[in-house]
């Protein structure tokens, strides 16, 4: 049910001498809901105006005293919003005329008068009437919102400017927040992979190296940045599942395993979303996890999808987890060499993957080969501020210290020379390419306590 208010039904005045016509007047509009006064004389009429509103007034034009056409005029000068009509049962066209011309009415009928075509009259009158008043009624408010708003914009400029000024230093204090927050979240995803690493023989950084190669994989296929990120995040977390599997699985390659393990081993993608679905912010990772054994044409594990369904992010991260899986023998007795794991990937353009994920993958091996290339290897003593990790930098555990891209400051060079001193150990680092001349008095400065 409405809340709003309903109008209140509109007035009509109806002027006669004749009684007998008021009567059939008042009979044919109350009806109609209308409020219906009558007066048998011009005066009557004013006196009735004077005493409360009335919407619309029909007046006869022949009346003793003060005919039509007077009453009208005096109703048109007083009580201008007033819809005025006039019955006229004379051909006198003259009369008429003054009526219309003096008293300004909104149109005239004829004695006698059909009752419906009165009726509708009456009500396009008073229909009339009423959007004219809310187009005045909106005008007015118009008038008065577009003062205001004159006013207002007076000072508009500085308060746009001030507002302006203080939503980028917001959003410059967000976006810091926002990125640390990514930053730390990338960074444990990072630090609980390399804890899973160590619980198999070898496998040092191999979680990581995955979500690299799934990474770039996704960038050259120009996938947004959220599944870009979700990608890297599954490569970190692929592995979850195999926590479930015993040790002696673990460090068997898949070819060598027998059926039954073969069963337990392919189980392990649901094992890791299950584990990885009830954090919000993992349930597209843990999707992505769970296809990472699918393949394009419907042959893969666990749910056999295919085509579309295949999205390329999910791709993305089975063909990094394969190319890997034949570098570090995962998947045969044989590790192959890196060339050789590509030209086996090559191969399986068409079956495992699109050939847009493949030419991707083969894209992002030539530019970063380029760039393996170009970056150099130095010892802990060579380390200077300024210089830009090329690679990540992993413990002998293969537990990450430092991530590729992290630019080295004083307080961090002057940490690593301390531990490799205390350690009496020996760090290699890959970073990118420097300037050779360096004002030595300044770099002693500056790595100095």
């Amino acid at each position: 049910m409405s809340d709003t208010p309903q109008a209140p039904p509109a007035t009509i005045l109806f002027v006669d001498d004749e009684n007998a016509i008021l009567s059939a007047l008042r009979r044919l509009f109350r009806p109609q809901g209308y409020q219906i006064l009558v007066a048998d004389s011009g005066e009557e009429g004013l006196r009735l105006l004077e005493e409360q509103p009335v919407d619309l007034v029909i007046s006869d034009m022949r009346m003793p005293v003060m005919d039509g056409a007077v009453f009208l005029e005096q109703v048109r000068q007083r009580w201008p919003d007033a819809v005025r009509m006039l019955l006229t049962g004379y051909a006198d066209i003259a009369s008429t005329i003054a009526a219309i011309n003096r008293g300004e009415i909104h149109r005239y009928i004829a004695k006698p008068w059909d009752d419906q075509d009165l009726l509708l009259s009456v009500r396009e009158a008073l229909s009339r009437r009423s959007l004219e008043r809310e187009n005045l009624r909106l005008l007015a408010l118009t008038q008065a919102q577009n003062e205001e708003l004159r006013l207002a914009n007076e000072t508009l400029e500085e308060r746009v400017k001030a507002r302006t000024l203080e939503l980028e230093q917001v959003n410059d204090m967000l976006h810091a927040a926002y990125q640390q927050l990514e930053d730390n979240y990338i960074l444990s995803m990072d630090v609980f992979a390399g804890l899973m690493e160590l619980r198999e023989r070898g496998s040092a950084g191999y979680c990581r190296q995955v979500a690299k190669l799934a990474q770039g994989v996704s960038k050259q296929l120009q996938l947004p940045h959220y599944d870009v990120q979700d990608v890297y995040v599954a490569g970190l977390l692929h592995e979850v599942g195999r926590l479930s599997l015993p040790d002696a699985m673990l460090q068997k390659p898949v070819s060598l395993m027998s059926a039954e393990e073969l069963t337990r081993f392919r189980r392990h993608p649901l094992a890791a979303e299950a584990a990885l679905m009830p954090l919000h912010s993992l349930k597209k990772v843990s999707k992505l996890v769970r296809m990472q054994m699918e393949r394009i044409d419907g042959k893969g594990v666990p749910d056999g999808i295919s085509g579309a369904d295949f999205t390329p992010a999910a791709q993305a991260l089975a063909l990094s987890i394969e190319y890997h899986g034949l570098i570090n023998g995962r998947l045969s007795q044989r590790s192959y060499k890196p060339e050789e794991a590509a030209q086996l990937i090559a191969g399986t353009a068409g079956t495992h993957y699109n050939r847009a994920v493949v030419e991707a993958f083969r894209a992002y091996l030539a530019e970063t080969r380029d760039e393996v290339q170009s970056d150099v290897c130095i010892t802990a003593n060579d380390l200077r501020p300024g210089m830009v990790l090329s690679r990540d930098l992993l413990s002998a555990k293969g537990t990450l210290l430092l991530a590729a891209g992290f630019k080295f400051d004083g307080q961090v060079v002057r940490q690593i020379h301390e531990f490799v001193q205390r350690e009496g150990s020996k760090l290699k680092l890959y970073v990118l390419p420097f300037k050779t001349e360096t004002n030595a008095g300044a770099l002693a400065a500056e790595t100095s306590p």
